[in-house]
């Protein structure tokens, strides 16, 4: 398999910077796709089902061989799916909400090889503590218009914002791409040539990862 038939389905910034920093030659696929619940979904159901049916759009516009990335993330707290914010004043709810409180962040990741519509896919599911920020933070923060592409309105990685605190999880899978569990799932494929990404993903990101031994041995934690 040519490493120069990699297609990201992604018009997230976020993803495209995180997969660059493997060094793998992609191509990118912006799918807008529509984002409505159904009725009784679970999250996990959801997210899954979104990053999927980007993979299978994408597959629809590609006429060579070669494997698809896809993945989606959202935000639940409570049980409820928290997407991203419509506007400012969303945006403000969301995250006075979120103050102070643990929330989970999923991300389904899916590989679909092309030659054979085969499919990966998986989730990785994130416990998140955010702390108590006062409500001049949030509407300094908002003012930016950081907030409004991200689901649950923040970014982890936010420097000035900085909204999570005693984070020991997949830094990378709540910025939407989870290099580790994407490693693990290429290394299934003939012809991938294997790359150290948990490396890669510690450098750029400056974290001292504590599971990336545990995913890429198997484990399902995020």
């Amino acid at each position: 398999m040519s490493l120069d038939q990699i297609w990201l389905a992604s018009a997230s910034p976020r993803r495209r910077q995180i997969l660059g920093w493997t060094g793998i030659h992609f191509n990118i696929l912006s799918m807008d796709i529509d984002e409505s619940e159904f009725e009784g979904e679970n999250p996990k159901d959801y997210v899954n089902r979104l990053a999927v049916e980007k993979a299978r759009r994408a597959m629809e516009k590609i006429s060579s061989d070669g494997f698809v990335i896809a993945a989606d993330t959202t935000v639940v707290l409570d049980s409820t799916i928290i997407g991203k914010p419509v506007d400012r004043a969303e945006a403000v709810r969301m995250l006075t909400s979120l103050r102070n409180r643990q929330h989970e962040v999923i991300t389904a990741l899916v590989v679909l090889k092309l030659s054979d519509k085969s499919m990966i896919s998986e989730c990785c599911i994130s416990p998140i503590q955010m702390r108590d920020y006062a409500d001049q933070e949030i509407q300094i923060y908002v003012n930016t218009d950081d907030p409004l592409d991200k689901a649950g309105a923040y970014a982890i990685q936010h420097p000035q914002f900085n909204p999570v605190i005693n984070f020991q999880g997949c830094y990378a899978s709540v910025m939407g791409m989870p290099l580790c569990h994407l490693e693990r799932n290429l290394r299934k494929l003939d012809g991938y040539q294997w790359r150290e990404m948990q490396i890669i993903c510690q450098k750029f990101l400056d974290y001292t990862c504590p599971i990336h031994q545990q995913v890429m041995d198997g484990e399902n934690i995020g």
